[in-house]
């Protein structure tokens, strides 16, 4: 090798480097961080203005957003927990508990212009980032509460065809909002025939998993769970009445919903992967109740 074709290749092999680095510096790079009673909120700009929303030291992003476009959803789980919207036939009353960036309501105001959304976050700086930063946007009849998710649902008057239940972390979870009385309180506000679905981590990441599972269990008529295929999250459809659902029906029933709404990904998918009800050795774990206060300890 010359020492003009040595010199040119290291020349390219250095654009290579900065490019890279560029690339990765355009990965992602923090834009906000805003420390609140209850977490530490910290925006991330990512490849093509992916904003991503975390909290604390969480090993993951609570939400993904591309501002302008909410058919756009990045996380799986979040996915999963669309096939509610399929099992509720046609919803007029929604309950989202955990605003994040807005993902959710924000799609749901897309695809039903007359539907009533409701969502409620304890954190207003939470609020506030997702209007700022996210493009969340309330109307007449789309609102979010700055309120504890379970004093709202407990002063609850009209049910809601389909509650969110996206407040649970790994490490931390709101023991409040697991335990059997909390859980009573979202089936009296879920109408008879709706469907609640709520984004419950893991076993390996939720020393809580099989206590909270089996409390479901106790309040509901049907447990059901769909788990994230790449992701530390599963979805637990919780229904008040005795209901049901056939793996093969319940995918077919879900990729439909997602042809006839035209979304970007197939709800159907994530059922036909992993849906399945809960372990029969859940049983024997202990029901979550308000009078243990704290949490059991680890196993």
């Amino acid at each position: 090798m010359t020492l003009r074709v040595w010199l040119a290749a290291a020349v390219l092999l250095a654009l290579a480097a900065e490019c890279g680095l560029a690339r990765a510096a355009e990965k992602e790079r923090t834009i906000f961080t805003k420390v609140t009673p209850y977490a530490t909120i910290v925006v991330k700009k990512g490849k093509g203005g992916l904003l991503t929303l975390w909290f604390g030291g969480n090993k993951y992003p609570d939400s993904a957003v591309k501002v302008g476009d909410p058919d756009y959803i990045e996380f799986e789980y979040t996915q999963a927990m669309i096939v509610a919207l399929a099992l509720a036939g046609e919803p007029k009353r929604v309950l989202v508990v955990g605003l994040g960036g807005g993902t959710l309501p924000s799609l749901f105001r897309k695809h039903y212009p007359g539907m009533v959304i409701d969502t409620v976050d304890i954190d207003p700086d939470v609020v506030d980032v997702a209007k700022k930063l996210f493009g969340f946007r309330e109307d007449p009849a789309m609102r979010v509460y700055v309120e504890d998710g379970r004093q709202f649902i407990e002063k609850c008057k009209a049910p809601y065809d389909v509650i969110f239940l996206d407040a649970y972390g790994g490490e931390e979870v709101p023991y409040h909002m697991a335990t059997k009385e909390f859980l009573e309180a979202v089936r009296r506000a879920t109408a008879p025939n709706g469907v609640v679905a709520s984004n419950v981590w893991r076993a390996a990441d939720n020393r809580l998993h099989d206590e909270m599972i089996r409390t479901y269990q106790e309040v509901f008529g049907s447990v059901y769970i769909v788990p994230a295929k790449y992701a530390p999250n599963e979805i637990v459809l919780a229904m008040p009445a005795k209901t049901p659902l056939a793996r093969a029906s319940l995918a077919r029933r879900a990729t439909q919903f997602s042809e006839d709404h035209k979304l970007h990904f197939d709800i159907g998918s994530h059922i036909r992967s992993g849906f399945r009800e809960p372990s029969p050795k859940l049983r024997a774990a202990r029901i979550l109740l308000d009078k243990d206060k704290k949490p059991p300890p680890p196993k």
